[in-house]
């Protein structure tokens, strides 16, 4: 047994025999491999667990079993079953694999779209190939059938603790499915869990050269239009023509809908789109859904949230000031908040990395300092995206016949200072931090029954060693492979080169070896101090949950916490201006609930107030007949522009 994160015992040796084995731990073989098949039966029971349950609190003293990549069990017995190679824990923390539910993890880089201008001609048809007419329209793209393993993309992933990513390309309208995809070493056919997870849409044409859509409202437009020409082709027996784009939409229908959104307002009008053709989609916001929680909670969607939090806006230069808005200093402010707020309202979200993966354990762990629950946080990353994607028997939780998809920590994943130790994908096990300095020290080395100081060091990941026994010293080459050490060194008494191999133990190593004259030779090396564990980079730098300021609406410098209090409105002795058969008055007009109540002579209402017309002419509001007040990004010019519908940006 060994204490994971100093080192971990996973080799077996013979007692008469220099040979040490170190079994890889495999899932099941799937596809016909390229050379040597491995079947071996690899059972493991972590031990002394501090494993995380489904409700939120930690089974303590815990035991894992875990057999050829999947849970077999989670108990509190205190010792391995027979068969189970043992790995004692020693108090460290067992949670799911995490899980990303926003990634283009695998996925080929994208040529960048040209657009075009107010000047240049439109573009009706840019390719001849059977696919929608509108190039942003691609959903009978899948992200399975391109996917290739990205060994620096998915070592980071890794050492955030994530298991598993729902891996899309970011390219088009709508951007076909995505594929549930683990990140351990196994190529594409094995890596892959779910091939057509979810589909995926956005507001941005992406790559595509066509004219439509120019605009958020033709955006718009475009997604509400595909969906009826999808009700509309797949009601057609037999299909009038063949439009891949269409036939996928239609065989895809059941699977989970992400859209992006780029602002709450977006989110609002998206969800109206969906609900046209009761479908509710899942949206990818942008981290202002606090700044109306409680429209996002009406729509019933569920979110996928980022937490790139803004940087400090660029103050400290009086020239740069005017250009810092007050919405800037306000999100800025508010948006490490959002998180709470979300959960505050029973919102359900998942969260990404989208964004802020250099950050996201020190934004997450701010988040959760400003009020987000930890037990929210962590189903955000787990059980909401597997059961989401309809995975949740598979990955998410630590359960029986789940996956063995897991991460160890050396504490509460969000204490100061934490450390992710190790994750396990598929059954695989892959060190994260299991720091070689913690290793470092002072040891005592036996051999051959004799006692040496030993003092083992580290310059990086390089790692040197000294044998001193009080009146002489030698240097000691030393390769450190996993749990496996090889050393080599002159013997202090004879100068003959002395090489030996061996393997971990609790608190050091054994093994054995022979001397340059054939001396069977048996050892071991025992840790006398204890070190300190490796420390967290990321602070957590915010300690309240009370709000720094209150959430305005309108988001500016005159927004209001709530709406003002409608009090009812007397105007007397007015020139009004009816613009009806009764033409010019002078009268009173009474306003209640921001509606023209009455119009009368001596009008009296109790508890209104009174403002006195004499002399002044009241008339109705003037309307501008053509204006671009309050929309987002409009003027759709391209042949199609009456499909657009002004409110979806206002």
């Amino acid at each position: 047994m060994t204490k994971l994160g100093i080192v971990t015992l996973r080799v077996i040796a013979t007692a008469t025999s220099a040979l040490v084995i170190a079994p890889q731990i495999l899932a099941q073989d799937n596809a016909t491999p390229n050379g040597v098949a491995d079947d071996r039966n690899n059972a493991y029971a972590f031990t002394n667990a501090t494993i995380y349950q489904p409700n939120g609190e930690f089974l303590q003293d815990g035991t894992m079993l875990v057999r050829n990549g999947e849970i077999v069990d989670i108990n509190t017995s205190a010792s391995a079953p027979e068969g189970y190679f043992e790995i004692d824990l020693d108090g460290d923390f067992i949670y799911p694999g995490f899980i990303d539910a926003y990634s283009g993890y695998g996925m080929p880089e994208l040529e960048s779209g040209s657009g075009r201008s107010f000047r240049s001609a439109e573009v009706m048809f840019s390719s001849a190939n059977a696919s929608n007419v509108n190039d942003a329209i691609k959903a009978d793209f899948r992200a399975s059938t391109v996917f290739f393993p990205d060994e620096e993309v998915r070592d980071k992933y890794r050492e955030l603790g994530f298991s598993s990513v729902l891996s899309f390309r970011a390219d088009g309208i709508a951007r076909g499915t995505s594929a549930l995809i683990t990140l351990g070493d196994e190529n594409a056919n094995e890596s892959i869990i779910v091939p057509d997870a979810a589909t995926h849409y956005s507001l941005s044409k992406g790559t595509s050269k066509q004219s439509v859509p120019v605009s958020l409202m033709g955006a718009f437009a475009l997604i509400r239009q595909t969906h009826l020409d999808a009700q509309w082709f797949g009601s057609q027996d037999p299909r009038p023509f063949t439009d891949h784009s269409l036939e996928a939409l239609n065989s895809s229908a059941d699977l989970p809908k992400i859209l992006e959104v780029n602002n709450w307002h977006q989110a609002l009008t998206a969800d109206k789109v969906g609900d046209e053709f009761e479908m509710q989609y899942v949206l990818k916001t942008a981290g202002d859904s606090y700044q109306r929680a409680d429209l996002i909670k009406a729509t019933g969607a569920t979110l996928i949230v980022p937490v790139n939090f803004p940087e400090k806006p660029e103050v400290d230069d009086i020239l740069l000031t005017d250009d810092v808005s007050f919405a800037d200093l306000k999100h800025w402010e508010l948006a490490p908040y959002n998180l709470k707020i979300l959960a505050e309202n029973n919102i359900e979200f998942a969260i990404t990395t989208d964004g802020a993966s250099d950050e996201f354990w020190s934004n997450l762990r701010k988040a959760v300092a400003n009020g987000l629950p930890k037990q929210t946080a962590l189903d955000s990353i787990t059980r909401i995206p597997a059961e989401l994607l309809g995975v949740g028997d598979r990955v998410g939780q630590l359960q029986p016949d789940a996956m063995a998809n897991f991460v160890i920590t050396s504490a509460d994943i969000f204490d100061a200072d934490a450390v992710i130790l190790e994750s396990w994908i598929q059954g695989n096990r892959f060190e994260i931090n299991a720091d070689l300095d913690q290793r470092g020290g002072s040891y005592q080395f036996t051999v051959n029954d004799q006692d040496l100081d030993f003092t083992l060091s580290f310059s990086g990941v390089v790692p040197s060693a000294e044998i001193d026994s009080g009146d002489e010293s030698t240097e000691v080459a030393v390769e450190l492979f996993e749990d496996l050490i090889s050393m080599g060194f002159n013997d202090l008494e004879t100068d003959e080169r002395v090489r030996l191999t061996g393997w971990s133990t609790v608190n050091g190593w054994q093994g054995n070896g022979r001397s340059a004259g054939g001396t069977l030779i048996d050892w071991t090396l025992t840790q006398l101090e204890d070190n300190s564990e490796a420390e967290l980079v990321d602070a957590v730098v915010a300690n309240s949950t009370e709000l720094p300021s209150p959430i305005l609406y309108p988001f500016g410098p005159y927004g209001r916490e709530s709406l003002p209090q409608q009090n009812d409105l007397l105007i007397k002795g007015a020139t009004v201006w009816t613009n009806e058969g009764d033409g010019i008055l002078v009268t009173d007009v009474l306003v209640r609930d921001g509606k023209i109540a009455e119009i009368g002579n001596d009008l009296s209402p109790s508890d209104a107030t009174v403002v006195d017309g004499s002399g002044k002419h009241l008339t109705p509001g003037i309307i501008d007949e053509h204006s671009h007040i309050g929309l987002f990004n409009i003027n759709e010019i391209a042949t199609n522009s009456s499909m657009v519908r002004m409110k979806d940006v206002v």
